[in-house]
């Protein structure tokens, strides 16, 4: 459920006129509404019901901006982050130091130096190599790193292969038959306190065999950890529940029966466990708003040219995903269309033969669904700016990211000493 409905024939986001936003912020802009992640996080916690306190460290990389995990951070939301960049994100949001979760598998020794001087809750380790990295930076500061492996269980999400994360040959992890020697490893070196583990195997999961069957994995893990001696009191079980983003398809577990699935697997485990939602909180609290440039006519389908282009929402690019595309104030007509953006490129592409609402010149449409990986994945390519970000409160809206002019991205290229002086 979303909070973006028409009202006298235009679409709003809460109580605020799409259309209205658009006439002052101009095309495009990312639209939140703040409502939506509340619903949505109350909604989590709710499926959460009856587990020991878990921590609810919302994925970062998913939607980044400060107002939004300010909003999170209010709710009593962590963090899980994957670079240094998030953790002070997330510290300048609000969000406490020790709700923050550090996964990756590429954290450098200046990123784990400021996760310890920060004092966040746990270091998600992907590596013995990573493990001896951390243990030399902790003991030249005399911190002690609480931290967890991330286990690769070999387990096919059964999602798009770009963000599946835990069969044999992704990067993610320690392989599930290394993992007690990766443990013991750990348990041997100096500034390492070895409390838990981790686990996540892909994102926009449609189906729960898959967590079900990794989970049963990690509890067997954890079991034969604590037999080898280690004190295991946290697991991290990750994110990835997904969306509706397409009406034709089923549609995805429900937070509520994801909970009732980690209970049932959880059961017996003693430990506190961590959670990493992301798409789930925050994909259908947003939309990006676009305007029709022209109608361009096609050979079978026109094509809808909209001023929104695959540098502001690149996961139909990259992923083959979709998105709904409505018109922000509908006809009623009905037209099938190829939506294209203005980028150089035929990737450039949202849709093909879609039905959609019909547009014409100059109409705004709101690309659904596009709270989760749209605005953190956009990109300056063809030199357009980074887009713009609202978020709507109730009848209040205000802009939580100025639209970046060109001119700062040309003031940020530097000329080297040969060509100063030399252009006409």
């Amino acid at each position: 459920m979303d909070h973006f409905d028409l009202r006298d024939g235009v679409m709003h986001a809460e109580d605020v006129s799409l259309a209205a936003i658009a006439a002052e912020a101009g095309t495009p802009v990312y639209v939140y509404s703040t409502a939506t992640i509340e619903r949505h996080v109350r909604v989590f916690r709710e499926a959460l019901a009856g587990l020991d306190e878990p921590l609810i460290a919302f994925a970062v990389k998913a939607n980044p901006n400060r107002a939004v995990l300010a909003t999170l951070a209010g709710l009593g939301l962590g963090a899980d982050v994957v670079s240094g960049g998030e953790l002070l994100r997330a510290l300048a949001a609000g969000v406490p130091a020790s709700k923050i979760v550090f996964s990756g598998v590429g954290k450098t020794a200046e990123e784990m130096e400021l996760g310890l001087t920060e004092g966040i809750g746990q270091f998600n380790l992907e590596s013995v190599q990573e493990a001896e990295m951390l243990s030399a930076v902790a003991s030249r500061l005399g911190i002690a790193a609480p931290v967890a492996y991330r286990i690769n269980p070999n387990v096919d999400a059964g999602t798009h292969s770009k963000i599946s994360t835990g069969r044999a040959d992704d990067k993610f992890g320690v392989a599930y038959d290394r993992a007690l020697d990766a443990y013991a490893r750990a348990a041997a070196l100096p500034g390492l306190d070895v409390r838990g583990v981790a686990v996540h195997i892909g994102s926009q999961l449609t189906d729960l065999a898959p967590s079900r069957a990794a989970f049963a994995r990690i509890g067997t893990l954890i079991a034969d950890l604590r037999a080898a001696g280690h004190a295991i009191v946290t697991a991290d079980l990750g994110g990835g529940l997904g969306v509706p983003y397409n009406p034709a398809l089923p549609i995805p577990p429900s937070p509520a029966d994801y909970g009732a699935m980690v209970r049932e697997v959880t059961a017996g485990w003693n430990v506190r466990l961590i959670f990493e939602p992301g798409r789930v909180i925050v994909g259908n609290a947003g939309v990006l708003l676009a305007r029709v440039i022209r109608v361009k006519e096609g050979t079978t389908h026109p094509f809808v040219v909209v001023d929104a282009g695959m540098n502001d929402l690149i996961r139909p690019s990259l992923y083959d995903a979709w998105h709904d595309i409505r018109a922000v104030a509908p006809s009623g007509a009905r037209a099938t269309a190829n939506i294209v953006g203005p980028i150089c490129e035929t990737g450039d592409t949202f849709a093909r033969a879609r039905a959609m609402d019909a547009v014409e010149a100059g109409d705004l449409v709101a690309f659904m669904t596009a709270g989760a990986y749209g605005a953190t994945m956009a990109n300056t390519y063809n030199s357009r700016g980074l887009t713009p970000e609202a978020m709507v409160k109730g009848e209040d809206w205000a802009i939580i990211r100025d639209r970046q002019p060109i001119e700062a991205l040309i003031a940020a290229d530097r000329l080297p000493a040969w060509l100063q002086g030399k252009q006409t």
